[in-house]
């Protein structure tokens, strides 16, 4: 938690409802900000009150990130997160996102031509650590709370919780979003989560149909793979493509890259994309790609 008003109200709502012997609290301390080890501190007081064992997780950057900086945070604080879970043997980590984070999201992503899966928003729950014999998951309980129902659950404690101006800063994609949705006239936050969520379940049952078909599709060669795309549409082709690179261990392909990769196959050329060389035509061959020079 960073000691902002959402996390302090997951944490007291959580200190509420678990008892404590079986509530663990991490702080991130992304090393982006001169006040982020004070915060930390202050976390861990408000911990100490309430008979709950914390730590502070800080990152360690070779170089801290000058562009897309909240992406880059939000990638490490969950391999932090991940290696914590692991090393505690927990099964869920819950974080603060909510209503407001799930519209803001929805707006973001739209505005990069995201597909389903990206429309589908912040999901109430999704692995978290794989790894070491261990699986945990992150949980998003707050989902259906507005920022402001937090903010009254903290300040009826009588917290101070931490201001983080970079929430308004206009640089960043999110704080603009922000803006959009309190601008009067701007869409109903509570829809537009709503809207998510049901692009969520969208998902879900796509990806429930999608595995079924594409099921047997896939064929291990003596140097690599062959996958036979016939009579698929667009959008089963895609997913045969990730649940490939989900199965060897790979990140999932970014969409703009997969998308290139997809446009290449079905022109029969031939294209690398992460650790795998691809030709397309009639049937799609793969292979591991040959080492980068230099």
């Amino acid at each position: 938690m960073s000691g902002g008003p959402d996390s302090v109200a997951m944490l007291l709502l959580a200190a509420a409802s678990v008892p404590a012997d079986r509530l663990f609290v991490a702080t991130v301390d992304h090393g982006l900000r001169p006040e982020a080890a004070d915060e930390a501190t202050g976390v861990a007081a408000l911990c100490g009150r309430l008979g709950l064992v914390h730590e502070t997780l800080a990152a360690r950057w070779d170089a801290p990130p000058t562009s897309q900086v909240q992406a880059h945070a939000r990638e490490i604080r969950y391999d932090l997160l991940a290696g914590w879970s692991n090393r505690l043997k927990l099964d869920r980590v819950a974080t603060a996102h909510h209503a407001d984070d799930q519209a803001e999201t929805l707006l973001m992503r739209l505005s990069r031509g995201a597909g389903l899966a990206g429309l589908a928003g912040i999901r109430a729950s999704r692995p978290l650590a794989l790894g070491r014999g261990w699986h945990s998951r992150v949980i998003r309980p707050l989902l259906g709370w507005r920022r402001a129902e937090l903010a009254e659950v903290v300040a009826a404690a009588g917290i101070a919780a931490v201001d983080d101006p970079a929430n308004r800063d206009p640089r960043h994609e999110r704080s603009r979003a922000r803006a959009f949705l309190a601008a009067a006239g701007g869409p109903e936050v509570l829809q537009v989560a709503a809207s998510a969520a049901h692009l969520a379940e969208g998902e879900e049952a796509m990806a429930y149909a999608a595995r079924s078909v594409i099921l047997g599709r896939e064929t291990r060669t003596a140097d690599g793979w062959t996958f036979d795309p016939a009579d698929l549409p667009r959008e089963w082709r895609r997913r045969m493509l990730v649940a490939f690179y989900r199965s060897a261990g790979e990140p999932d392909p970014r969409g703009p890259a997969l998308d290139r990769l997809l446009e290449a196959l079905g022109r029969g050329e031939t294209a690398t994309l992460g650790a795998f060389k691809w030709t397309g035509g009639a049937r799609w061959h793969a292979v591991p790609a040959p080492p980068r020079r230099g």
